[in-house]
C-alpha cells in the first residue's frame, strides 16, 4: 500500500499506470493483477486503507480525551487529522480520488470513506448535524490550502483562509 500511494500521490489516478506501481514495489504487472483485478481496485483499495489511517488516527485522539464535550472533541479530531494529512501523500491519494469518483468503484470507496468518517465522528462526538458538517467544511479547506501550500503564506488571503 506504501509504494502504491506513493506512486499515485505523484500523478493520481489517471496519470499513473499500474505498471508504475509494480515497477515501484519491485514486482511484475502480472502479479500486480493477481493481487488486484484491476487499476480501479487497487485505487480503492487505497482510499480504503487511507480511510482506515483516518478513522485510527482519530481514534487515538479520541480516546485520550476525558470530556465529552463535542466542542472539544471536534478540536482534538483535527488536531488528529492534521497529523494525516500532514503525509502528503496520503492528503493527494484523498484528493485524487474525489477527482477519479466518476469512476466507479472508486466512487463506491470514496461514499464509503466518507461514509465512515462522518458516522464515527457523530459517535465519537456527539456534536450536532451541523456541527459536523462544519467540521467536514473546515477539513476540505484545510486539504486546500496545505495542497497549494498556503499553510506559512503570510498574505492577507492566507491568513483569512486558514483563521
Amino acid at each position: 500500500m506504501r509504494t502504491a500511494i506513493t506512486a499515485f500521490a505523484e500523478r493520481g489516478y489517471y496519470g499513473t499506470s499500474t505498471m508504475d506501481v509494480a515497477k515501484a514495489a519491485g514486482i511484475s504487472q502480472g502479479y500486480l493483477y493477481r493481487l488486484f483485478k484491476d487499476k480501479q481496485t487497487l485505487f480503492a483499495a487505497l482510499v480504503d486503507h487511507c480511510s482506515d489511517l483516518l478513522r485510527h488516527v482519530a481514534a487515538n485522539a479520541a480516546a485520550s480525551l476525558s470530556t465529552t464535550d463535542p466542542a472539544a472533541i471536534l478540536d482534538a479530531l483535527t488536531s488528529s487529522y492534521d497529523q494525516i494529512i500532514a503525509d502528503r501523500d496520503v492528503l493527494r491519494i484523498l484528493m485524487h480520488a474525489q477527482c477519479a469518483a466518476n469512476e466507479p468503484v472508486i466512487g463506491d470507496a470514496v461514499r464509503a470513506c466518507y461514509a465512515k468518517q462522518v458516522e464515527y465522528v457523530r459517535a465519537v462526538s456527539g456534536a450536532t448535524d451541523e456541527q459536523i458538517r462544519r467540521y467536514f467544511a473546515d477539513g476540505l479547506l484545510i486539504n486546500t490550502i496545505t495542497a497549494i501550500e498556503a499553510t506559512h503564506l503570510d498574505t492577507p488571503w492566507a491568513r483569512t483562509l486558514r483563521s
